[in-house]
């Protein structure tokens, strides 16, 4: 397990409550699950139509269960931004 920062941008902010939070996950399949179990249905289909960057990486099509997370990390949450 690695713990980081998972920040929300935009509508995930919203949908979270909250601009970060810690994670405690080894992927970020895993650092996204429990995020939307702790902020419920709003954050979900928010992080649907999201792309995410970790440590500085745009994530892009790789699978969300092989991007693994490092201590210390940063994953970013960024929804589409003026309906783009």
């Amino acid at each position: 397990m690695a713990r980081g920062t998972l920040r929300f941008w935009a509508a995930a902010k919203a949908a979270a409550g909250a601009a970060e939070e810690e994670y405690d996950a080894a992927t970020l399949a895993d650092a996204l699950s429990a995020a939307q179990q702790a902020h419920g249905a709003e954050l979900t289909r928010v992080i649907a139509r999201s792309t995410f960057v970790v440590d500085g990486a745009p994530v892009g099509g790789r699978a969300h269960d092989s991007v693994l997370l490092s201590d210390g990390g940063t994953i970013e949450v960024l929804p589409p931004f003026a309906g783009g």
